[in-house]
């Protein structure tokens, strides 16, 4: 079996970290983010895996390389114009044509069976197999519907604001609506619903054309953890949240200095950082090379070199620094 991750977006809400990576390129606690959906794919024997590129794709290769030392076949399909979730497999179609394969965005980080996941969709000879999970926390994630056989009926809208209450039903109940996790395991018949050649999103495009044909368009709900980085927020929230298990509050890449009576928490550090004397860090991101000056007070805020900006999309400039807010 083979798989494709989606790794060609321009992270845009991931902005400053994204100026010169791409977003599964981003550190995850010291490795980058895209290396766990590789893992996670081997983990299930699918070792045959194309990743989509388009912004900065070198920081991509440059984490990968050819794959073997994940254990792995790592092919690469760079798109001069980014194509959409399902437009990047139109250009690659002929390598999936021969069997069911998986298709997953390369911005998350979860535990969640997939072996259970194609098992049920080749049970079922279904066209796709989305995996879902509940939306308890009510988060801005499309809601997908799907009835009583399992089979999806439509993608909606978000959630309403109740979603997010602690008082929030059982799993049928519309304040805990489900959501897509970007993990799918598809036929090769997907490709009749595919246009060729251009841009396409699956769940634009693709599904709701499947759907009018009648075909098994099925859900697969599991509640294994799944983090998803597309936000500076998120990224902050999964990275202290796996590194408090390990009893820190704090990531801190290689070659960091951290002054005396400096003090840092609740942060992200990433390589060669230097904190001065008497600065404090506080739920911040702090990017490659980043030297916060004595005193300084850092709070809720992403941090990198300014050399590395090439447009200011946000924030402000400060010394050597942008400062853009989580």
């Amino acid at each position: 079996m083979k798989a494709m991750i989606l790794a060609a977006g321009f992270g845009t809400r991931l902005w400053p970290l994204t100026e010169d990576r791409t977003k599964p390129a981003i550190p995850f606690l010291n490795r980058p983010l895209i290396s766990y959906s590789v893992e996670y794919l081997a983990s299930f024997g699918i070792r045959d895996i194309i990743v989509n590129l388009h912004h900065q794709p070198d920081s991509i290769r440059l984490a990968l390389g050819d794959g073997s030392g994940l254990g792995v076949r790592l092919r690469y399909s760079l798109e001069d114009e980014i194509l959409g979730t399902s437009g990047a497999m139109d250009r690659v179609r002929d390598s999936l044509m021969d069997d069911d394969f998986v298709v997953m965005n390369g911005k998350i980080v979860t535990d969640i069976d997939l072996g259970a996941a194609i098992s049920k969709h080749r049970e079922r000879d279904a066209l796709a197999t989305l995996v879902l999970r509940e939306n308890s926390a009510g988060e801005r994630f499309s809601i997908v519907e799907v009835d009583g056989r399992g089979r999806i009926e439509r993608f909606a809208g978000f959630p309403a604001p109740e979603a997010a209450s602690p008082k929030a039903g059982p799993a049928d109940d519309p304040a805990r609506p489900l959501m897509f996790t970007g993990i799918q395991v598809l036929s090769p018949r997907i490709f009749d619903y595919i246009p060729r050649d251009r841009f396409s999103h699956s769940t634009v495009d693709v599904y709701p054309k499947a759907l009018e044909a009648g075909e098994a368009v099925m859900a697969h709900v599991d509640g294994g953890y799944w983090y998803e980085m597309s936000t500076l927020g998120r990224y902050l929230e999964a990275s202290l949240l796996f590194s408090r298990k390990n009893g820190e509050s704090l990531v801190r890449g290689s070659d960091c200095r951290i002054a005396e009576g400096a003090e840092v928490k609740d942060s992200i550090l990433w390589n060669r950082v230097v904190i001065e004397r008497g600065a404090r860090v506080d739920r911040a991101i702090i990017g490659d090379g980043v030297r916060i000056p004595a005193g300084a007070r850092i709070e809720g805020t992403v941090v990198v070199r300014r050399d590395v900006i090439t447009e200011m999309e946000r924030g402000e400039v400060a010394g050597d620094n942008v400062i853009v807010p989580l």
